[in-house]
């Protein structure tokens, strides 16, 4: 019997990301169809992982703009929707899924989409790049020796 793996998901209105957790992963077959049919499964361990999933809406086949990235820790898929909106929900199913969780580090909402970089595949990391690019983040700290007048 194989395991379902804990999905992460964030969108914007032209995509949907997803963040399938499965370290180690390794034979990994994802699969997404026009309809909106999601199918995962890999091997990690000796164990099996799958799952298969309905998207609230359809989507574009793979060969389009649809991409994964197989990290040592994590697949990560960038979908693309098929019609440019907001979803209520990942899936059609209003049922609750507990394998299943929000990206809160990835999620933009509809306000916020115009001030952020908009379709930018690099809003969504792996994290598995631990390097900054700039400064953002660091604290910025005065020089008291300059500040005493020393």
């Amino acid at each position: 019997m194989s395991r379902q793996p804990e999905v992460l998901w964030a969108q914007r209105s032209e995509k949907v990301y997803l963040t399938i957790s499965v370290p180690d992963a390794e034979d990994v077959v994802l699969k997404i169809e026009p309809q909106g049919i999601l199918s995962f499964s890999a091997i990690a361990h000796g164990e099996s992982f799958s799952l298969t999933l309905e998207l609230f809406d359809s989507v574009l086949p793979e060969g389009s703009k649809t991409k994964k990235k197989v990290g040592s820790r994590n697949i990560i898929c960038t979908i693309q929707k098929d019609k440019k909106c907001w979803w209520k929900r990942l899936l059609k199913s209003e049922e609750k899924h507990p394998y299943i969780k929000v990206d809160w580090n990835k999620w933009h909402d509809e306000d916020e989409e115009s001030e952020a970089s908009v379709g930018s595949d690099n809003d969504y990391d792996d994290g598995e790049n631990e390097e900054s690019d700039g400064d953002d983040g660091l604290l910025y700290l005065p020089d008291l020796e300059k500040l005493r007048g020393k």
